[in-house]
């Protein structure tokens, strides 16, 4: 591995960091205008950043051992430099002065497991363009920002949640969020719970997923509801009349977001983990973006003592599953789980609890 000064020569001049995150309910709600409740995983993405001298923009990957250098008037880059340059092209594009800098990226955060390893590169690059030249952005400005280069220049249709929970949660609480307000609520874990986090071994990638499709046709039904979003539908007997499929992706929509407020009024662990097991089968049956693997690793969890519920987490098509269990088992049923998951000829392996 090659630090900042080994790349660059000199001593990076700011530096930052921001987590991934795991949603536990509220899973392809965001880009709808609904619910969502994440929390912040202790896995961080760490950028170091100095002033470049030769006029161009050098963005290296530790994880990668990869280089990018950019000029002016370049095609907007592709993998992991294409986050970094959206960043820096829209706070320009606020009227801030950018300078070309060197920027220097390392990571925990499990890439291709739907833990928004994204969100944590564009936060953390915000983070440190904000204290290397001192600009006055806020969180919840960043996290808008990091959105849309996410959206322009990396490709997804993303909503805000990834970046809002980058940028303002932590790993001790879940975060509420009404993602078109942008109200936002600390809110505790049920009493006795903490969580697991697990990685089918099932790459995915957003961007050549059907998670742009699914958009596209939450819109669509949107519109055939006369409404402005599917967040405005609270019945879900209101969507039954649709076509399909947009009848079952509305109906995992207002469900989704139904079982999100539930949680805001207060529930038992064992409650919440009911809700985390409904949200799964909407996701695999009513939105279509489970897989055989993450169905089998979720089942494995839901059927071991001591678990209240799990779904999968982020957006599908392969990735993380999340559980709530009870507090002070998390590790042995994480081990316990990937012994059994792994000899059903799976490769999947532990996230959280965080692997030493």
């Amino acid at each position: 591995m090659k630090d900042f000064q080994q790349i660059f020569g000199k001593a990076p001049e700011a530096q930052a960091s921001a987590p991934g995150r795991v949603n536990l309910l509220g899973e392809h709600t965001d880009y709808n205008d609904g619910f969502v409740l994440p929390t912040a995983i202790p896995q961080r993405t760490t950028v170091h950043l100095g002033m470049s001298k030769d006029g161009q923009h050098h963005f290296y990957s530790e994880d990668l051992d990869e280089q990018v250098s950019i000029l002016d008037g370049n095609d907007t880059p592709s993998g992991f430099s294409s986050y970094i340059y959206g960043c820096i092209q829209l706070l320009e594009q606020e009227g801030y002065t950018i300078p070309k800098i060197n920027l220097h990226v390392s990571s925990s955060v499990p890439i291709g497991s739907g833990l928004s390893s994204s969100a944590a590169l564009e936060v953390a690059t915000l983070r440190g363009v904000r204290s290397l030249l001192n600009l006055p952005l806020d969180d919840v400005r960043i996290a808008q920002i990091a959105q849309q280069a996410e959206i322009q220049y990396a490709g997804v249709q993303c909503g805000i949640m990834d970046q809002m929970a980058s940028s303002l949660a932590d790993a001790e609480h879940m975060l509420f969020l009404d993602t078109r307000t942008l109200e936002l609520r600390v809110i505790p874990f049920p009493t006795g719970t903490e969580i697991v986090v697990m990685d089918s071994g099932v790459p995915r990638t957003l961007a050549g997923s059907g998670y742009n499709q699914r958009r596209a046709e939450c819109e669509e039904a949107a519109r055939l509801l006369g409404v402005k979003a599917l967040r405005d539908i609270t019945d879900p007997q209101a969507v039954e009349a649709l076509p399909e499929p947009l009848r079952r992706r509305a109906r995992h929509v207002v469900s989704e977001d139904n079982r999100v407020l539930e949680v805001l009024e207060g529930v038992s662990a064992e409650r919440f983990g009911e809700l985390m097991n409904a949200s799964h089968a909407s996701l695999r049956d009513d939105y279509e973006v489970s897989v055989p693997a993450l169905d089998t690793l979720v089942a494995m969890l839901q059927e071991t003592k001591e678990v209240f519920g799990a779904r999968l987490t982020g957006a599908g098509f392969g990735g993380a599953c999340v559980a709530l269990v009870a507090a002070g088992e998390a590790r042995a049923i994480a081990n316990d789980v990937l012994e059994r998951y792994n000899s059903a000829d799976f490769l999947g392996k532990i996230l959280v609890p965080q692997v030493s």
